[in-house]
């Protein structure tokens, strides 16, 4: 049988209806909509990866680093952006050496963007363990050849380790100690920092200069300069010398913050056996120990500290006094006093003696208040268990002053003078020590019997 015309007519817009029905079903339920709104892609799942990554050559880093929090979805395709080609071009900037780019500021710029690639970094990476994380974060970095320890040919002026070193403080920053233990690990077996560091404290100071160099600039700019928390900074140190016997500790200490030469950066060993030396030497040195020094520092006793002081004040070999005392003065009243004290009471009251006139000696030079040296003098009386082993001490202090000023005085009349005269200088110095410590002394002497009637 043929159709007829009416059914013929009737059965295509039943179809047409039921299909168009279907497409506005598509455009207007609800559930569709809000499936398709939460796609872990959004919007960008229409378009080709390689335009994805051609509209993140539009955004700054800050920006790719808030688009990283949209969803894992995307976070996987910007970690696979940043480690191609383009990727690496775009976001490893390498104007290490250009300190001085226009209306940059000299290297604040590309520090700014170490520091906002950490936190894209940080971000991206959220979901993997922390092995993972580091492995990833490498293999993006290893390119980079001035983030290595050996990899700038000229590492005074440059920015590599500094721009590796706020990278790693913005991307760890948070982290657990377990973590920043891992993330230490981690950088010492790939810089092969153990095996560098047993080179340089096993040889003779200054025979390693370039890797004494290298392990300081590492060591610091890298490990050590952008923490904000002294409980950080106190962390990472600790990380560096623990695994280490106690005087390779001091040599490390000393290379890391040691003086150095202007000229061209190497450590000054010499510095403090030659001649006195001025605070800007010594400020590193004692920064470093008051940190040890500090409650954040929970790895360390107050004796660990005093026994590097100690060792610290024998390299490469014994040191000035004045430089010793200046060291104490700069590290604090409590590590002062505690390293004194030590001392007294191991019956090395003679040296405790004659580092009491030094440091009123430092006091007169660099213009510190005598009554500081007269306090910490009063303060070292008391640990002395009887009035005999005080007297003694006393005595001592006495003939040390007068055994210094013969000394100095006989180098002035020998005649023997340099250009700047420091003979005189020296013996004009300790004679005025001399006076404003006993003045000091006098001062409290006469206020003592009326502040006790009153």
């Amino acid at each position: 049988m043929t159709s007829t015309p009416g059914t013929s007519y009737t059965s295509i817009p039943n179809q047409k209806y039921r299909r168009s029905t279907r497409r506005s079903r598509q455009r207007c339920n609800p559930s569709d909509t809000d499936s398709q709104s939460l796609s872990t892609l959004g919007y960008f799942q229409t378009l080709p990866l390689e335009i994805f990554q051609m509209v993140l050559n539009y955004l700054s880093v800050k920006d790719i680093s808030m688009l990283s929090m949209v969803s894992k979805t995307i976070s996987n395709h910007l970690m696979n952006y940043i480690s191609t080609s383009a990727g690496n071009q775009r976001l490893l900037l390498r104007d290490f050496h250009n300190l001085e780019l226009p209306g940059k500021g000299e290297g604040s710029y590309i520090l700014e963007h170490y520091k906002s690639l950490g936190l894209l970094l940080k971000r991206c990476t959220l979901l993997l363990p922390t092995k993972e994380r580091l492995r990833y974060i490498h293999k993006v970095l290893s390119r980079v050849s001035c983030f290595k320890l050996n990899g700038c040919p000229s590492p005074l002026h440059c920015l590599g380790l500094q721009c590796y070193g706020v990278f790693l403080q913005i991307l760890t920053a948070g982290w657990d100690e377990l973590e920043c233990h891992r993330v230490f690990n981690f950088l010492w077996e790939l810089s092969n920092l153990a095996r560098k560091v047993q080179t340089v404290v096993s040889s003779k100071p200054g025979s390693a200069q370039k890797l004494e160099l290298r392990i300081r600039l590492y060591c610091r700019s890298v490990l050590l300069n952008h923490w904000i928390h002294r409980s950080d900074s106190a962390f990472w140190l600790t990380r560096i010398l623990k695994p280490w016997p106690m005087v390779n500790q001091a040599r490390l200490l000393y290379i890391i913050f040691g003086p150095v030469s202007s000229l061209d950066g190497h450590v000054v060993w010499q510095k403090m056996i030659q001649g006195p030396t001025d605070e800007t030497s010594l400020k590193g040195l004692a920064e470093a120990i008051k940190l040890l020094y500090d409650a954040e520092a929970r790895e360390w006793t107050a004796d660990d500290v005093i026994s590097l002081v100690d060792e610290l004040s024998v390299l490469p070999r014994e040191w000035l006094m004045e430089n010793n005392a200046r060291l104490l003065i700069l590290s604090g009243n409590n590590i002062c006093f505690t390293f004194m004290a030590s001392k007294a009471v191991n019956g090395r009251v003679a040296e405790v003696a004659r580092l009491t006139v030094f440091l009123a000696l430092v006091c007169e030079k660099d213009l510190y208040c005598m009554d500081w040296a007269v306090k910490m003098m009063q303060k070292v009386c008391k640990v002395f268990s009887t009035p005999g082993e005080r007297n003694y001490f006393l005595q001592c202090l006495e003939n040390t002053f007068a055994h210094l000023i013969m000394d100095m005085l006989q180098a002035v009349l020998s005649g023997d003078r340099d250009e700047e005269d420091s003979s005189f200088l020296n013996l004009f110095h300790l004679v005025n020590a001399q006076a404003n410590f006993h003045k000091e002394i006098l001062y409290l002497s006469m206020v003592s019997p009326s502040s006790s009637t009153a």
